[in-house]
């Protein structure tokens, strides 16, 4: 029996590190050659020959300098010359065997070598079958060094059966289609659930253990090809023994297995242990697999192997291709600043370290690295726990190099610390589950090539001996500690599930108030804000730091003081933060959310740092900060909170009016005019109605408004009556008593605001798109809904800071979100808003100069909307150079600077209202300092 292929590969490895500085041709020729065929376990004195001498066309003799009769042929030369030379020169021994009549002894290949490279030829590529290489070619070129990854193209050397080694596409999302196919022509035949994605499992382990050298490269492809009938009718008998076969040791097989079987590895692991039910196959699903075999699965990337596989199970979610899955990217962003930048940090300051204790001090980190362990309560696929374990493998192997080891002679075992079971995962779905243990024992697969790469040491890493730890189950629901002992837990990550507070399902709805306990008005919170409070509450003892990834809704909003007041009050700080950034997918569907990551945990770090996207994610802003602020920018851990009255010395403002009419006094301009032509009496009682929609996008809407209007009149319209009667029922069937109680006044709005005078309007509702909130002013015959907020004190300076740069930072930070777009409210946005108290009449009059002229730059325009004129795509230039000016005017009354970034604007605006709720507080710590002023973040 021939050596495995784990054994060939690794001495193949070692074969091209014995032999990198060799050159000369003569001088270790024949060692060369012996320890070559030392690699496939084979003597080379009992196949092939050197120095055999042949007698060329010009009668002169030659020697050829390896030979394998019928079989194989070598030249050899001195590094640098020409490897053409040299098969020119085979080329002529073989004329020559053929006119000496040695027909039988011409050989099939032919290597050429000169030390840093070699070529093979395949001499019968042009038959039908037997390619050796693929694409039809019939010779491969390759640099000696990488001889371990041509190895299997010699395969007839130690005996192995010839099959063409096709070229193969890398995993992308046309083989994960495939893989859905397979899936779905399975389903439809009706096999199904737990023994179907059990199956799926499986088959990708087969996929990627036979491109990546656990199994012999396209072993399992050729078993399907070979014992399998073209109809596909028993795909299922031989997927079963492939399966059965690979969860027996070698010692507890059947001894009449035939030899493909024979020379599959036993996995371990109970991957294999449980027998499947199987499905009856056809052609068309045989033909499936096989195409699925045509991929190179080695090449998928740890990052999206597991979401791209789960889409397999779901068409709905295949049809996007993997919209939600976290790009390796982001996760990197979350881990890098969780740990892996200061284990970094950590290890050069050790390489820097010239005296005798540095040797110590890499064996002290190293065994640091080994004790690390690794909880991710919400870890579906697994992304967040293969990348951070492929990382710090990658890590340790830059230990390892800086030991000074060269090469092991035992295996990765010997040399590496790091293994799965030291990273742990909750998932409340099963397949998910699965797929995170396949990927972890994938990815260890993958780093144990790197470091086999690295140090010349045999890879194999069947059987599986260790795994992560993956429980399935509600996170919410369950003691962590029972997964993985608090005291023990290294760190905290991963990137709970977005459901918005409004969207949660009943269930999911108990699940938080279950998680924050204590905590009142939960029904504010997003899911994600229960994996803060349950996290929390883990790490109280073991102070382990967390991390995860979340809508940046946590950060903005009425959440902001629920979830953080309640975190602030158990001790928890904020470790570092990534400011908001698109969510990034690498499929062609992409998930359009922005999201941030937030490091946080108990007491304080020894710096903290917050990443800033402002510019885009090719110039991410990196800086230290004394504190971070739950709105994600340097300050202190103050809430922002509903207030009912202005922080500042401004005019209040209000909600428009509010019917609860079910739309009975609500109408097109079309239903207006139908109604009035059969009612021209109530032609006077309309007016024009304004909501956010249709003031920004210039809508025409109308009220029948007869709340001002005589009963004698109100009685001479009978269809005005019919409206009147019908608000009344609708109010009456409420459920909410003080509804019902409205029903006794069925013309009058539930809440009237109607100024008298000219008055400004603010829509509560606008897109993220915008620069700017439109807001703008109108005249009292317009009734505004309650969709907009107004007031009749604010004058054109207020207008002119309403509608400022400085302002829409304010609101992007602490205002909440409908769905992504702006959510303008009185009693959080503008109640708090801290107001330039100290501008200077000068100051002023330059504001309502330039705001004045933002209305002017509008007028010009009589026929845009205002949304016309606010969309990025098609804001007027005049329109964007009156916004720049009144934002230097604005941004003066604040400070003698420009503000660079909305960042540096919200910071400002936080010290700025800190200052005005708490100014005994602040100045009580700037004489504390010594300082005049407050402490600069």
């Amino acid at each position: 029996m021939p050596i495995s292929w784990n054994e060939i590969r690794h001495n193949a490895l070692q074969f091209s590190k014995d032999w990198a500085d060799e050159s000369r041709e003569n001088a270790e020729r024949q060692t060369f050659w012996n320890e070559f065929f030392a690699v496939f376990g084979i003597k080379r004195r009992t196949v092939a020959s050197f120095e055999e001498p042949v007698k060329k066309l010009s009668g002169s003799w030659g020697s050829i300098d390896l030979f394998w009769k019928g079989k194989f042929l070598a030249e050899h030369k001195s590094a640098g010359q020409s490897l053409d030379k040299a098969h020119s020169q085979a080329i002529d021994y073989i004329q020559a065997l053929s006119d000496e009549g040695r027909h039988k002894e011409i050989p099939r290949y032919v290597a050429v070598c000169d030390y840093r490279r070699m070529a093979l030829y395949d001499l019968e590529a042009e038959t039908e079958d037997g390619l050796l290489f693929g694409n039809d070619t019939p010779a491969i070129e390759f640099d000696l060094a990488d001889f371990h990854q041509y190895v299997e193209y010699f395969r007839f050397i130690p005996g192995y059966k010839i099959h063409k080694l096709a070229a193969q596409n890398p995993v992308d999302i046309e083989a994960v289609e495939l893989l859905g196919q397979f899936r779905d022509m399975l389903e439809a035949g009706g096999y199904s659930g737990h023994n179907l994605e059990r199956l799926l499992v499986r088959v990708l382990f087969c996929l990627f253990a036979e491109d990546t050298g656990l199994f012999d490269r396209d072993s399992f492809k050729m078993y399907i090809e070979d014992h399998t009938q073209e109809d596909g009718s028993d795909l299922g008998v031989h997927l079963a023994k492939i399966f059965r076969v690979l969860n027996q040791t070698t010692t507890t097989r059947g001894k009449n297995l035939i030899a493909e079987l024979a020379e599959l590895p036993y996995v371990n692991g109970d991957l294999f242990a449980e027998t499947l039910d199987f499905a009856d196959t056809d052609r068309k699903i045989r033909d499936a697999l096989l195409k699925c075999c045509g991929f190179d699965w080695s090449k998928i990337s740890p990052a999206v192997f597991g979401s791209l596989f789960q889409s397999v199970m779901l068409p709905a979610e295949r049809r996007k291709a993997g919209a939600h899955y976290t790009s390796e990217q982001d996760i990197l962003k979350l881990i890098n600043s969780l740990f892996l930048d200061d284990l970094r940090a950590e290890l050069a300051k050790i390489l820097e370290d010239r005296s005798t204790r540095r040797d110590a001090r890499l064996k002290d980190f190293h065994e640091k690295l080994g004790r690390l362990k690794f909880l991710d309560p919400a870890c579906g696929c697994g992304n967040f726990l293969v990348i951070a374990y492929r990382e710090l493998r990658r890590l340790e192997i830059e230990v390892l190099k800086a030991t000074g080891i060269t090469q092991g002679t035992l295996g990765v075992e010997s040399l590496s610390k790091l293994g799965v079971a030291a990273f742990y995962g909750i998932e409340i779905n099963e397949f998910p589950a699965q797929i995170a243990q396949v990927a972890m024992w994938l990815v260890n697969h993958q780093m144990n090539l790197e470091l086999a790469l690295a140090f010349g040491i045999p890879a194999n890493s069947l059987p599986l001996k260790q795994s992560a730890t993956i429980r399935c189950g509600n996170a919410l629901r369950m003691d962590w500690s029972d997964v993985l002992p608090a005291k023990e837990c290294s760190y905290v990550l991963g990137n709970p599930p977005f459901v918005g507070a409004k969207f949660q399902s009943t269930e999911q709805r108990a699940d938080v108030v279950a998680a924050a306990k204590t905590t009142s008005t939960v029904g504010l919170l997003d899911y994600v804000c229960a994996w803060y409070f349950k996290a929390s509450d883990y790490t109280r003892e073991s102070k382990s730091p967390i991390a995860f990834v979340s809508t940046n809704s946590i950060s903005q909003g009425e959440q902001v003081g629920v979830l953080w007041g309640e975190l602030f009050r158990r001790g928890i700080k904020i470790h570092f933060a990534h400011r908001t950034f698109a969510w990034h997918s690498e499929a062609r569907g992409k998930a359009h959310v922005h999201v941030v990551i937030v490091g946080f945990g108990h007491g304080e770090p020894a710096t903290k740092r917050i990443y800033d996207y402002e510019r885009g994610e090719q110039s991410v802003n990196f800086g230290t900060v004394a504190n971070i602020s739950p709105y994600l920018v340097s300050g202190n851990d103050t809430v922002i909170l509903n207030r009912s009255k202005p922080l500042c010395n401004v005019p209040e403002i209000g909600i428009g009016n509010k019917p609860i009419d079910d739309g009975n006094y609500l109408f097109t301009a079309e239903a207006r005019d139908a109604f009035i032509k059969l009612e021209p009496k109530s032609k006077k009682w309309f007016r024009r109605w304004l909501g956010s929609q249709e003031f920004i996008n210039g809508w025409e809407r109308w009220c029948l408004w007869l709340g001002e209007c005589p009963p004698n009149e109100l009685r001479a319209m009978p269809e005005a009556m019919k409206r009147v009667e019908a608000v009344r029922e609708y109010r009456l069937a409420s459920v909410s008593p003080a509804t019902r109680k409205l029903a006794a006044t069925p013309t009058l709005f539930h809440v009237t605001n109607m100024p008298k005078r000219r008055f400004i309007v603010i829509p509560s509702v606008s897109s993220e798109r915008r620069r700017f909130i439109p807001m703008g002013f109108a005249t009292p015959e317009t009734i505004i809904s309650n969709l907009c907020l107004v007031n009749t004190e604010v004058t054109v300076f207020h207008f002119g800071i309403l509608t400022s740069t400085m302002h829409m930072a304010w609101l992007r930070q602490v205002g909440g979100r409908l769905k992504s777009d702006y959510r303008y409210s009185a009693s959080l946005v503008y109640n708090n808003y801290p107001w330039p108290t100290e501008a200077t009449d000068k100051q002023k009059a330059l504001v309502e100069l330039k705001a004045q002229g933002v209305l002017d730059a509008r007028a010009r325009f009589p026929d845009s909307s205002l949304a016309d004129l606010y969309d990025p795509n098609s804001m007027p230039p005049a329109l964007t150079k009156a916004h720049a000016e009144l934002d230097k005017a604005v941004e003066k009354c604040y400070r003698k600077e420009p503000f660079a970034t909305d960042r540096e604007r919200v910071e400002f605006l936080f010290g700025l209202y800190e200052k005005l709720v708490n100014p005994l507080t602040v100045q009580a710590k700037a004489k504390k300092r010594g300082k005049d002023k407050p402490e600069a973040d």
